[in-house]
């Protein structure tokens, strides 16, 4: 398949793309028929070994950082590990908060595939703020004549599995589009209004320390073009 990742930053240790949503970053049991991988489509790009050094879900968009060796990957992901890495993503989530931001404290299951039941519970916050309240005119609630939206700026504190969609899950305003944590009548009848179904769920900005040089690294992958159908139609 022959398909460019447009890329955001490249040195000598680190290159970073904007994986498009859709795409899964490796191979995985979870989607055993998928046969194009980030990965893959990124080493022959380069025409040489990628190691990634984080993950984002098939259905996220935005910034994903891999190394050009084995060492600056081990580096890296120890900064994610001890918490030295900074992230912010954009999402559209079902409801208006109540708040203009607040933080998500919730503890998370280790894996999100199994039963929270038997599982180690893991501390994760994560901090928000709402960007835009938005309503449209999407009946699927017989009691309410339109359905209310807002767009958010997510920042995780930790970096729990899923951790961003199963925090607003739990607050009751899961991202459009997540067909795990989501409502399905609602992301349907979304995907019809915009014309587009996606999970509505971007890394906008990676902030990490340099693994060799120690500089921080800021790396932004702006919004693609179907961010703006979430414009028209704004309350507040």
């Amino acid at each position: 398949m022959n398909r460019l990742l447009p890329i955001l930053h490249a040195d000598e240790q680190l290159v970073a793309i904007a994986k498009p949503a859709g795409l899964l970053v490796h191979r995985s049991a979870l989607d055993a028929r998928e046969e194009v991988f980030a990965l893959q489509l990124l080493r022959d790009q380069l025409g040489r070994h990628v190691w990634p050094v984080h993950r984002l879900d098939k259905g996220t968009s935005g910034v994903l950082l891999f190394a050009l060796d084995a060492d600056s990957a081990s580096l890296a992901a120890q900064a994610f590990e001890q918490g030295l890495v900074h992230k912010r993503y954009r999402a559209l989530v079902r409801g208006w908060p109540g708040a203009d931001a607040g933080s998500i404290t919730h503890a998370l299951a280790k894996d999100p595939e199994l039963p929270s039941q038997g599982q180690v519970l893991l501390e994760a916050r994560t901090d928000w703020a709402c960007l835009r309240r938005l309503e449209w005119p999407l009946q699927t609630d017989p009691r309410h004549a339109s359905s209310r939206f807002a767009l958010l700026e997510a920042s995780p504190q930790s970096g729990r599995r899923h951790q961003i969609r199963r925090h607003f899950k739990h607050i009751a305003h899961p991202i459009i589009g997540d067909a795990t944590h989501g409502k399905g009548p609602l992301n349907r009848a979304v995907a019809a209004h915009l014309s587009l179904q996606r999970l509505w769920l971007h890394a906008l900005t990676l902030e990490l320390p340099h693994p060799i040089t120690g500089r921080l690294l800021r790396i932004e992958a702006p919004l693609g073009p179907e961010w703006g159908r979430l414009q028209p139609n704004c309350t507040a």
